[in-house]
């Protein structure tokens, strides 16, 4: 009798191998079509022939010039101390610069990797495979996540997020506490070291224990990342908040909180309007923006449908997810990333419990924030192509100028930002020295140089 009673037993957990096993080749196929139809909804953005920022010029600069890894990490005291994208960003320049299709591959299939991690992540917490699915899409192709995958100036985004999602999937893992606590340590050492923003990440995982039934796994998480976090304060807080600010939009106060939290509510639906910056109070009566708050209030309605829980949980875990930037004097579409996965989630988490009304909202925000991710990707395509032309035009123009600085403006009144952007402290461009030896002037200005609608220069008559 107790050979047949451990013969049932071993046959009943060689099934249950089996069967695990065949569920985890399962999502791994899963992960992979998901990943593959990221991608190619974001060949625009891989196939973008150059950059959309300033950002990208000057780390290829550093790079050229042999900056030191070293000085990156011991600069402590630096309002940016993030020695891990910055060192991370040298060295993909000084291999990729040359090739953006090649650099943009890479943030895109990270960017893709980070929407897979979200769908796993749900699907542990109960999702279905198809409602994770649509809903990491939808995070992927959202304006937050469009700016961020397609725009190397964004690589500290993606490096937190990703951390916080690993940390997210150590915590719904069947791991001992010691291994999720370490897990979450490291991981959110990383991210706080690639960007300030990953302060928020204990506060995600105690939201989380809050939410998810008060587990071992996310307790152990918060204890996690707690650690790192706070000892990061207790080095960094006083230069974060007093330090010399580089530019003016990294001014903060508590009293922005209000106005930058409604802004990141109601950018989603806005298809029309490229970036975030700059969207309240001065565009607060246009009819569009009207209409974005009326649809948020819709879904704010439907996350009550499905309970007064989620409609918390929509509240103080998106509050979360944006944190730090609350304060910031102005909002930014990659400081959003975070944010959008958790809308995303929250959304595909609520689908079957939400009915019909409910359904009809979250689709309808899916298709209008995937239809704003489109033209953001289509906007930063052309950006890059004017930059692929533009920055080789400007060099030649120096190399061969007599006399500095040589003034350029835009024939076009609309472009002045891209090139005010594409101008902003350059040490140099493919070996030849940038830096104010060319000057952009007001459109309606004299000129040496006029700038066309393609980036290219012409000499100004």
């Amino acid at each position: 009798m107790a050979r047949v009673c451990a013969g049932a037993q071993n046959a009943c957990l060689s099934r249950r191998k089996n069967t695990m096993g065949t569920m985890d080749r399962t999502g791994a196929w899963t992960g992979w079509a998901l990943l593959a139809a990221i991608v190619a909804m974001q060949l625009p953005l891989i196939l973008n022939p150059g950059y959309y920022s300033h950002d990208e010029l000057q780390w290829a600069a550093f790079a050229d010039q042999g900056v030191s890894i070293r000085s990156l990490w011991a600069q402590v005291d630096a309002f940016q101390y993030r020695p891990v994208t910055f060192s991370l960003w040298v060295g993909m320049s000084s291999l990729m610069f040359d090739r953006p299709p090649l650099f943009h591959g890479v943030m895109v299939v990270w960017g893709g990797l980070n929407a897979v991690m979200l769908a796993r992540l749900m699907i542990r917490l109960g999702v279905g495979a198809k409602a994770a699915a649509v809903g990491a899409i939808a995070f992927a192709m959202s304006a937050f996540a469009v700016q961020t995958h397609g725009w190397a100036g964004t690589l500290a985004d993606l490096i937190w997020v990703s951390c916080a999602l690993i940390v997210g999937l150590f915590a719904t893992a069947d791991r001992r506490p010691w291994q999720v606590v370490a897990a979450a340590a490291i991981l959110t050492a990383i991210g706080l070291l690639s960007k300030e923003s990953a302060i928020v990440i204990p506060a995600l995982a105690a939201l989380g224990w809050l939410f998810l039934g008060r587990g071992r796994g996310w307790g152990s998480a918060t204890i996690g990342a707690s650690i790192p976090t706070a000892i990061y304060l207790a080095l960094r807080l006083n230069v974060i908040l007093f330090s010399p600010r580089e530019a003016a939009n990294y001014e903060w106060s508590f009293a922005l909180i209000p106005l930058r939290w409604l802004e990141y509510q109601l950018f989603p639906p806005l298809a029309t309007r490229a970036a975030i910056t700059g969207l309240l109070p001065g565009s607060a009566t246009e009819p569009r923006v009207l209409v974005a708050a009326v649809l948020w209030l819709a879904l704010a309605w439907t996350f009550w449908r499905a309970g007064a829980r989620w409609l918390c949980a929509f509240l103080l875990v998106g509050g979360a997810a944006l944190g730090p930037v609350l304060v910031l004097a102005e909002s930014a579409n990659q400081y959003g990333y975070g944010f959008a996965a958790v809308v995303a989630g929250l959304g595909a988490a609520a689908w079957s419990r939400v009915g019909r009304g409910g359904r009809i909202v979250l689709v309808l925000c899916a298709v209008l924030s995937v239809w704003h991710g489109v033209n953001v990707m289509r906007r930063m395509h052309e950006v890059g192509t004017i930059q692929s032309r533009f920055s080789p035009a400007v060099a030649n123009v120096l190399e061969d100028a007599s006399a500095y600085p040589v003034r350029i403006r835009a024939a076009d009144v609309g472009q002045h930002w891209i090139y005010l952007r594409l101008t902003h402290d350059i040490p140099q461009y493919r070996g030849v020295p940038i830096g104010d030896r060319v000057q952009l002037v007001a459109s309606d200005a004299p000129a040496d140089y006029v700038i066309a609608k393609d980036g290219t220069l012409s000499p100004a008559k």
